[in-house]
């Protein structure tokens, strides 16, 4: 099968660490995404989910423009090399409950995967398969 390079999202939206939270939360509107790689000196150390801003934020009735990312963010994400097989980072999703996950290549930011990366990947190789069984009957 293939490797996380080969459908991973290198486009990646980050963030500094020292910005606020409601930097973050204008970030994550504007682009309409539901997730920032926190940086600190071109080294990403954490990642800022919308759940991180219901669970650490909003539930303890905190104000977004008085909060630092770093207070929020997740420090202990997961990651995986680039030449990670799919199934193992499948696996990595799986067995830690994540939809995401940073790539990184040397310490260094070069991609990330979700699980609608996954899913799409996976459902047009599942019908790419049945296509050339098709093809093969005929």
């Amino acid at each position: 099968m293939a490797q996380i390079r080969d459908i991973m999202e290198k486009n990646v939206i980050t963030i500094e660490h020292d910005k606020t939270v409601l930097d973050a939360a204008r970030l994550i509107s504007e682009k309409d995404i539901s997730f920032l790689v926190i940086m600190k000196n071109n080294v990403p150390v954490g990642v800022l989910s919308e759940s991180d801003f219901v669970k650490r934020l909003a539930a303890n009735d905190k104000k977004a423009s008085a909060v630092i990312i770093s207070e929020i963010m997740s420090s202990n994400f997961r990651w995986v090399k680039p030449e990670t097989e799919l199934e193992d980072a499948i696996q990595k999703m799986l067995n830690n409950n994540i939809r995401r996950l940073v790539i990184l290549d040397d310490n260094k930011l070069v991609g990330i995967i979700t699980q609608t990366d996954l899913t799409g990947f996976l459902r047009d190789k599942l019908l790419v398969d049945k296509t050339i069984k098709n093809i093969q009957k005929n």
